[in-house]
């Protein structure tokens, strides 16, 4: 195998530019040529690749986002584009590709790789959810639940100034990894996520009882998928039902998805574009590279789509006896 590929795809995280710079370095440091692709897998059909050298991911460690990009492809769901992507590949003499995304970048690398198994494909997991089965953290989560603790941190100084109820929304439309830590974090008085059905009962009869014993604010963390709603919803049936409180709320919304990564994701994504491309090397494809136990994994790409990381259970237990 003399000549690889990387590129981005599905949502932006960051450290996806640690890892890219990683799988550059490496694949180089072992005399082979790497291509970056543009745009994911639109990138892909489309031809938007080029060769990349050392100095094409100078000073990039601590840039989040992608330097190549990201996009959603619909053509490649279809048998028609992926056609399209192995002529690409097979043009420019590409055997084998580092992907790094999330669970519908690796469910397109399955598919591809049944099509077309002399293109060896391996997954590197970025995503802010870190829902991916195969590893503890994938790249992207570290830097967002600190993002959403610092300004979480910042709203509780504006809430207990004005002895507010604040809701905030962080992202997680399938899973609440981000509003669980950030909510631990920040000594949040209840989190609402996807994985635990939200009883509004419950809830307003804990904020009413802290507004009786005069507590000065309280603060709600809501995973955007919450089965109850959004903090908006949630906020306009807790104000129906206790008019008293003086209720806002924020929604973090993309902030979670940019800024510099923190110093563990600028390591992890390193460790795992480097052990990315050393498997490529050895003939290993069709795994996502993780780390779990401060150990390195693989997961075949079926396992790593068919199934999702659970949360802790002494988490959310963690929040009701803290609060």
């Amino acid at each position: 195998m003399q000549r690889i590929a990387v590129f981005t795809s599905g949502g932006d995280a960051p450290g996806m530019n640690a890892c890219i710079r990683a799988v550059v370095r490496t694949g180089i440091a072992m005399g082979k040529e790497v291509y970056g692709i543009r745009r994911g897998y639109a990138g892909m059909i489309e031809e938007d690749l080029f060769r990349m050298e050392k100095s094409s991911v100078s000073n990039i460690i601590q840039l989040g986002g992608t330097i190549l990009q990201s996009a959603r492809s619909e053509e490649f769901k279809t048998p028609e584009g992926r056609k399209k992507a192995y002529e690409v590949l097979q043009k420019h003499g590409i055997e084998g590709v580092v992907a790094i995304g999330g669970d519908g970048t690796f469910r397109g690398a399955r598919i591809f790789m049944d099509e077309y198994p002399d293109i060896a494909l391996i997954g590197v997991p970025g995503t802010i959810d870190n829902d991916l089965y195969g590893t503890d953290f994938t790249i992207g989560y570290d830097t967002a639940i600190n993002t959403a603790m610092n300004a979480i941190d910042n709203i509780k100084d504006t809430a207990n100034a004005h002895n507010r109820l604040f809701f905030i929304e962080v992202m997680g439309r399938d899973a609440g990894f981000i509003a669980l830590r950030s909510a631990i974090a920040t000594g949040a008085e209840a989190v609402l996520i996807p994985e635990d059905k939200t009883e509004m009962e419950e809830l307003i009869n804990m904020l009413e009882d802290n507004f009786h014993k005069k507590k000065r604010a309280s603060i709600v963390v809501v995973a955007e998928g919450d089965d109850a709603g959004g903090a908006f919803q949630i906020a306009a049936q807790v104000k129906e039902k206790c008019p008293q409180f003086d209720i806002r709320c924020t929604v973090l919304g993309h902030i979670q998805r940019g800024g510099r990564p923190t110093c563990m994701e600028r390591v992890l994504a390193s460790r795992l574009g480097m052990e990315a491309v050393k498997a490529l090397l050895v003939g290993t494809k069709s795994v996502m590279v993780g780390e779990i136990h401060r150990q390195i994994v693989f997961t075949p790409f079926e396992q790593a789509t068919k199934y999702h990381q659970r949360i802790n259970p002494d988490l959310i237990e963690m929040v009701e006896l803290l609060a």
